[in-house]
């Protein structure tokens, strides 16, 4: 996946939990694209400091996923539904019940 669009998602699952500086500087970042120096600039710090808290937010968002898993169960879920949309009018009774199942085990393993 292309690395922008994993790091928008990223922050649209877990940038909340970020401070609001963090948040702040990191959607100008990823969101408005602003450079390092147009960063630099704006909050009146350093590039390197905006370097680094980058890749500390990165870094957070990583691991907020790797333990929490929303986005991975959430992918898993559309999934199993799209595959239930496409083939529901092929399903029995019970296969379509046993996707149902499928989503609610997927939603019940990461709550």
């Amino acid at each position: 996946m292309d690395q922008i669009v994993e790091k928008g998602l990223l922050y649209d699952y877990y940038g909340k939990l970020l401070t609001k500086r963090q948040q702040q500087i990191y959607e100008d970042a990823v969101s408005n694209d602003l450079s390092l120096s147009e960063l630099a600039d704006a909050y009146e710090i350093s590039r390197q400091g905006v370097h680094d808290l980058l890749k500390r937010c990165d870094k957070t968002l990583a691991e907020y996923e790797e333990k929490l898993g929303c986005i991975k169960r959430d992918r898993e879920i559309i999934k199993i539904a799209d595959r239930l949309k496409n083939e529901a009018k092929t399903l029995s009774p019970s296969e379509i019940s046993g996707m149902a199942d499928e989503i609610l085990r997927c939603m019940k393993e990461e709550a």
